[in-house]
């Protein structure tokens, strides 16, 4: 049995946990066995100059954290080498970054699990997240459509006023 300073810094590191979780976007939970400390050290200033919190966890720790949780169901997951990267405004950007790293490191790396919105994800449904455009390229898609219905409109009009002016009508 644990001292109760031990098991008083577990309980707060679980409570902190927990509280990163709940104030987060989305994570990304991955198996990190066998990636070199040049690529680990490259993988954490990526994430970090995005904004995503990345950490080796516990299992157990992190199995605490997620305890009555929508996201309860990632459990299953947790074996062998853990690490968490957590987003607190950007959904896709932890799952992009670290989907591209996997691919990279041909299976020396490889994502778990994830959550999004409260809500587990499985490791097919995180490489899919990832491979969804950010945030900047949905925002350009969508003006992109919106200002292509309103050209459209616009040469509608133009057209209607050109014909009524061939015809002598005034508009």
């Amino acid at each position: 049995m644990p001292s109760e300073k031990i098991l008083s810094q577990k309980q707060a590191y679980v409570a902190e946990l927990r509280e990163k979780i709940a104030g987060s976007v989305a994570g990304v939970v991955v198996d990190y066995k066998g990636i070199n400390v040049a690529d680990d050290t490259k993988l954490r200033k990526e994430l970090r100059e995005a904004g995503v919190e990345y950490a080796v966890v516990k299992n157990t720790m992190l199995r605490l954290a997620i305890k009555d949780t929508g996201i309860e169901g990632m459990s299953d997951v947790l074996e062998g080498s853990t690490a968490l990267a957590i987003s607190k405004e950007d959904p896709i950007v932890a799952a992009k970054i670290l989907n591209k790293f996997a691919e990279d490191s041909k299976g020396a790396f490889s994502i778990k699990a994830g959550y999004m919105d409260g809500a587990a994800m499985t490791k097919a449904e995180v490489e899919e997240l990832a491979k969804l455009p950010g945030r900047e390229g949905l925002l350009s898609m969508l003006l992109s459509a919106l200002t292509g219905n309103l050209r459209g409109l616009a040469v509608a009009i133009n057209a209607i006023a050109e014909k009524n002016a061939e015809g002598g009508e005034v508009a």
